[in-house]
């Protein structure tokens, strides 16, 4: 039965979902378009020089994967016959965010709409900022607009120190995130705060508080810190998770996953900010990990820093480093470990504006059953969760089609 490793590239779309026009995204292609972007040296040759050098993944299928969902070659080295099971997958959730991902990647999709905040300014109603403020203890907000996060503490970061009111804002995404300075608002206090936020936003079917604390000051500038802090609301069903926790497995999550599941299903959580620390603790409990333990890490660079900052450049140096690290995941596996490797919406950051973007998603299966070849285009991420429960010997999810033993499509899709 062995383990199962799922690793997320939060925002590596691989090509414009059927309904991506639905959702502004028509064209987009986060991976294509970093791939096309470096082979014609359009990528910042200060950072990273040449054609992308992803010899692992491409050895596991994602260029094969990424031609298959694009339908159209990429210049890019890739082997003769993949190493991997590889295919794409759309997505049958209504939205484009990183909860409405996750969860349908294990197995439970989201087929209600959340609710969104208008590209108006103030963005948020009039009620909802008064009880924020009233209940928050706080003198006022500032922001209360879509916005990047990391240009909204540039514009407002000086008045948030001279007033300590918060920089309450939103995105694409159903969200409402509040940063404040972590030394000067303080850690906790914005912990607090946000769970008041998470209450109040319940009322408006918000997926997600933010809590995005940051340090620096004027003369210097405003960074954002590792002491992120996501209150998702609970998913609306069982997952793998739930399923596997019940049956006395494991369930391990790294980076931000746990805070995405509102910590149900979750047996062990561990804590890490950027793509190396998440890969690093992989690997380290991969070394203790039990038989039937799932252990489901996200890579969150790919999106925060590259993806919604439109940086080409980071988005393919990321995408190179966690390159070497395949390797080291492989080794780290068990004979009967399988391991995939996917992604739970797009970012491309070639697109317009600085929202997810509506594409299909890799998966790249690898390891004990896992015959090399194609799994053609899935349905739904769902696929992933129930090809986990297959292996992990686990009754069925609601919604999936298992790729463990019959790799290809039940029908075209």
């Amino acid at each position: 039965m062995g383990r199962a490793i799922v690793v997320v590239l939060d925002s590596l779309g691989v090509g414009a979902a059927a309904d991506a026009d639905r959702y502004g995204d028509r064209d987009a292609d986060t991976f294509g378009h970093i791939v096309e972007a470096c082979a014609a040296r359009r990528a910042d040759s200060n950072r990273r020089a040449g054609a992308l050098a992803i010899p692992h993944l491409a050895d596991l299928g994602l260029i094969d994967a990424a031609e298959m969902a694009r339908q159209a070659a990429l210049p890019a080295a890739r082997p003769a016959s993949p190493a991997g099971r590889f295919g794409h997958a759309a997505e049958r959730s209504r939205g484009k965010d990183t909860p409405s991902g996750h969860w349908e990647m294990m197995g439970l999709p989201v087929e209600f709409d959340w609710g969104y905040f208008p590209y108006t300014q103030p963005c948020f109603p009039r009620e909802l900022t008064d009880a924020l403020i009233g209940r928050g203890g706080i003198g006022g907000v500032l922001g209360n607009r879509h916005a990047s996060g990391t240009q909204i503490i540039a514009e407002l970061g000086a008045e948030h120190l001279r007033t300590l009111q918060p920089i309450v804002y939103t995105s694409g995404d159903s969200v409402l995130q509040i940063a404040a300075h972590e030394e000067r608002f303080g850690l906790e206090r914005l912990y607090a705060l946000c769970q008041v936020a998470r209450e109040l936003v319940d009322a408006y079917r918000i997926a997600r508080v933010i809590a995005r604390p940051f340090v620096g000051d004027a003369a210097r500038g405003f960074v954002r810190t590792g002491n992120r802090r996501d209150l998702a609301t609970p998913p609306h069903g069982p997952t793998l998770l739930d399923v596997l926790q019940g049956a006395g497995g494991e369930v391990i999550c790294i980076g931000k996953v746990a805070d995405i599941f509102a910590h149900r299903g979750v047996t062990r959580t561990i804590k890490a900010h950027g793509n190396r620390a998440v890969m690093d603790q992989l690997l380290q409990a991969l070394r203790a990990a039990p038989d039937r333990s799932l252990l489901f890490a996200n890579c969150v660079d790919f999106d925060t820093n590259f993806g919604h900052r439109r940086d080409v450049s980071g988005y393919a140096g990321a995408l190179e480093e966690f390159d070497g690290y395949v390797p080291l995941l492989r080794a780290a596996m068990q004979p009967d470990d399988v391991g995939i490797i996917t992604a739970d919406h797009g970012c491309d950051p070639t697109f317009p504006g600085s929202d997810h973007t509506r594409e299909y998603v890799p998966i790249l299966a690898f390891g004990g059953p896992f015959t090399p070849g194609s799994i053609g285009r899935r349905a739904s991420f769902a696929d992933i969760g129930q090809s986990l429960a297959d292996h992990l010997g686990l009754p069925a999810l609601n919604a999936g089609t298992s790729f463990l033993r019959n790799p290809l499509p039940p029908e075209p899709v």
